[in-house]
C-alpha cells in the first residue's frame, strides 16, 4: 500500500506512559488510516456506479442489493467483530455511498427524537436529508407528492398490535412498501426538573400512553395523560413547561435537554415496533428477490359462508407461508372487512406468483402493498 499521510499534529495527546499500550494504539491509528484509504477507494467505485446508473436510469437505492451485501458479509465474518455489528456499520457506509450519488430525502413522524426518526436512520443510515412531518397522513402526502423520496411509518407494535392509521392510509394511497425495519422501543419518563413531584400531565403519543399504562397507573395514578401527535412533541412541550412530563426516547431527552426520571417504563420489556419503508411506484421499482422476502397484501372477499377459508386455500395449495393476518373494517357501514396479509416469498418465485394469481381470483378486492427483503439484521 502507498505511503499513508501522517496523522494531524493537533490530535489529542496520549498521556499514557505504558509502552505496550502506546504501541497498540499506534497500530490502531495505522489501521484506521488503512480503513480510511479503503473507504475512499470504495467511494471512487461508487461514483463510477452512480454514473452508470444515471446513464441507465437505474435507482440509487436497491434494498435487495444492500440486504445481500450485509448477508454476505455476515456469512464470512470470523470475528471478533460481532455479527450483529456488521449491519449498522455497513448501513452507514452504504448511506455515505448513496449520498455521493444523490441525496436521499426521507419523511417520518417528527419532530427530532421520535422513534420514527430512529427507525429511518437505522434503515437508511445518517447520510440522508431528513423530512420530519406532523402526522402519519403528512408522511404519506409528502412522499406521494415527491417532496420526499421515501417515507417511514410504524405499522405494528408487539404490545398494542397494528397501527390502524397507517394501515388505513395504505388502502387509499399509491405508495408501496420496499423495506421494513424494527426497533426495540424503550419508553422513558422525561421532565425538565429531576423529580416526580408536581407533575400535572404526562404527554405522549396515544400508543406510548397505552404501552406504559401499568407503570403510569402505579406511579402517577392521578396525573392527566395527554395524547399528542408524537412522543418527541411531548418532549418538546415538557421542555417548555416544568409541570409536564413526557414519555419519549433517550434521543428526545438529549434533543430537548430533559432529565430521565424513570427509564424503560413500558409494560412489556420486549416492546418492539415494526416500521414500513414506502415510496411511489413511479419513482422507484419494486425490489427484486433477495432470497429472504416478504410480500404484503390487502384483500377483501364477498360476504358469504366460507369466503375467508377460500381466501387461504391458494396459499396452502402452493406451499406459501402466511406470517400475518389482520382485519380492518371497511368504512362502508355494512360490516365489511379488509384483510391485511403478509406472506413469505417474492412474486417472481414460481410458487408464490401462482398462489397470488389464484388468490386474486378469489378476492373482491386485491392490492399488493409491496414485496421487500425481510428485516433479519
Amino acid at each position: 500500500m502507498a505511503d499513508q499521510p501522517k496523522l494531524p499534529v493537533n490530535l489529542p495527546h496520549d498521556s499514557s506512559t505504558n509502552p505496550a499500550l502506546l504501541a497498540l494504539r499506534q497500530r490502531i491509528d495505522a489501521l484506521d488510516r488503512d480503513l480510511l484509504a479503503l473507504l475512499n477507494r470504495r467511494m471512487q467505485v461508487v461514483v463510477e456506479v452512480g454514473e452508470l446508473k444515471k446513464h441507465e436510469g437505474s435507482p440509487v437505492f436497491r434494498p435487495e442489493r444492500e440486504a445481500q451485501v450485509i448477508d454476505g458479509l455476515k456469512a464470512i465474518n470470523t470475528g471478533p467483530l460481532k455479527s450483529e455489528s456488521v449491519a449498522p456499520i455497513w448501513r452507514e457506509i452504504m448511506s455515505a455511498s448513496r449520498a455521493l450519488e444523490a441525496p436521499t430525502r426521507v419523511a417520518y413522524l417528527g419532530p427530532a427524537g421520535t422513534f420514527s426518526e430512529e427507525a429511518a436512520l437505522g434503515f437508511f443510515g445518517s447520510s440522508i436529508a431528513r423530512v420530519p412531518c406532523a402526522s402519519f397522513d403528512e408522511v404519506f402526502r409528502t412522499t406521494t407528492a415527491g417532496a420526499a423520496d421515501f417515507g417511514v411509518v410504524p405499522v405494528e407494535n408487539s404490545t398494542e398490535g397494528v397501527v390502524a392509521r397507517s394501515l388505513d392510509l395504505f388502502l387509499t394511497t399509491p405508495l408501496f412498501i420496499i423495506g421494513e425495519t424494527s426497533l426495540i422501543v424503550r419508553h422513558n419518563l422525561l421532565r425538565k426538573t429531576n423529580s416526580l413531584a408536581g407533575i400535572t400531565a404526562v404527554c405522549a403519543h396515544p400508543q406510548a400512553l397505552a404501552q406504559c399504562h401499568g407503570w403510569l397507573s402505579h406511579h402517577l395514578p392521578d396525573v392527566e395523560r395527554r395524547p399528542v401527535s408524537s412522543n418527541a412533541e411531548g418532549a418538546r412541550l415538557a421542555g417548555l413547561d416544568a409541570g409536564v412530563a413526557a414519555i419519549a426516547s433517550a434521543r428526545a431527552a438529549a434533543e430537548f435537554g430533559l432529565h430521565t426520571l424513570a427509564p424503560a417504563i413500558q409494560d412489556d420489556a420486549h416492546n418492539r415496533t415494526r416500521f414500513a419503508v414506502v415510496t411511489h411506484p413511479d419513482r422507484h421499482p419494486a425490489p427484486k428477490p433477495s432470497g429472504h422476502d416478504c410480500t404484503s397484501l390487502i384483500v377483501s372477499v364477498d360476504n358469504k359462508p366460507g369466503a375467508v377459508h377460500d381466501l387461504l386455500v391458494p396459499l396452502k395449495e402452493h406451499g406459501v407461508s402466511m406470517t400475518r393476518f389482520e382485519s380492518r373494517p371497511a368504512r362502508s357501514g355494512q360490516w365489511e372487512y379488509y384483510f391485511y396479509i403478509d406472506i413469505e416469498g417474492h412474486p417472481d418465485e414460481p410458487h408464490v406468483g401462482t398462489a397470488l394469481r389464484a388468490l386474486r381470483e378469489a378476492c373482491a378486492f386485491f392490492k399488493v402493498l409491496g414485496t421487500y427483503p425481510i428485516d433479519v439484521h
